[in-house]
């Protein structure tokens, strides 16, 4: 049973980062490790130019904040990947993530060539010590005949593509997020921590613990797997998004001692 690391999602906090001056990025940063996190996934921070690496690079080795994971557009992979391994091995990061699927590719034969495509650039991305993982949300839930597109995601990704579970979109999409976390055994380094409440007979994103997602099942399941990196992330947001991190942090270290 490992250790999960809990780390930061910073599409969270994209507004706060995103065309934003180097000290307005070292001052998000900084309170995000005054929190209590000690990782960041980089996501939603616009084009990561070489100015922008060194900057991540520099102000996150400086607050001992380890960059665990980012997320990529799937045009990007086949059009820079070379540029995105140079900045991933400069920041030391070992996970770069697809956000989502394209809709061009959101059909029965769509999602196969989707996952092939994945399965060559993960192959690639491996021999430079790259994990490829891929993120869902509710969409892949919908059905083509009797399985799901995530079920044929799972069943034709090879060994070279793993799975980022968002436990609030396996939910939406009427699955149960320990189910999924347990299926994907061995092939999940980071999850996706995102809680669900009902406002209104409406489903809202939620701080961790403030929802209604049972995370001491899924805190089991991300023990009895190979999960490494546990980040916290929260796409909408009723009240101060930083404020919102601390929250979910405060829960996971006061409920689990993590």
């Amino acid at each position: 049973m490992n250790k999960l690391i809990v780390a930061a999602q910073l599409y969270t906090v994209k507004d706060l980062l995103k065309d934003k001056s180097e000290g307005e990025v070292r001052n998000v940063l900084k309170q995000i490790k005054d929190i209590g996190y000690d990782a960041v996934q980089i996501s939603g921070i616009g084009p990561v130019t070489k100015e922008l690496a060194l900057r991540y690079q520099t102000i996150c080795e400086a607050l001992e904040l380890e960059i665990c994971a980012t997320h990529v557009g799937l045009s990007d992979l086949q059009e820079d990947l070379d540029w995105i391994i140079e900045y991933h091995n400069m920041w030391k990061c070992h996970y770069v993530g697809i956000g989502s699927m394209p809709n061009g590719y959101k059909t029965k034969t769509g999602v196969i060539e989707f996952a092939k495509i994945c399965n060559e650039l993960g192959a690639k991305l491996n021999k430079e010590g790259i994990h490829l993982v891929y993120h869902n949300h509710r969409f892949e839930f919908e059905k083509f005949g009797s399985k799901t597109m995530m079920d044929m995601l799972f069943d034709n990704f090879d060994n070279h593509v793993e799975f980022e579970i968002d436990t609030y979109w396996v939910q939406a999409g009427g699955m149960n997020p320990v189910e999924w976390i347990e299926k994907v055994d061995g092939r999940m380094g980071v999850v996706h921590f995102k809680d669900m409440r009902i406002k209104d007979d409406q489903q809202e994103f939620a701080e961790v613990g403030s929802g209604n997602l049972d995370w001491h099942q899924i805190l089991e399941a991300c023990r009895k797997t190979a999960v490494i990196y546990a980040a916290v992330e929260q796409d909408a947001f009723y009240e101060d998004a930083i404020e919102s991190l601390k929250m979910s942090r405060d829960y996971i270290q006061n409920e689990f001692n993590l």
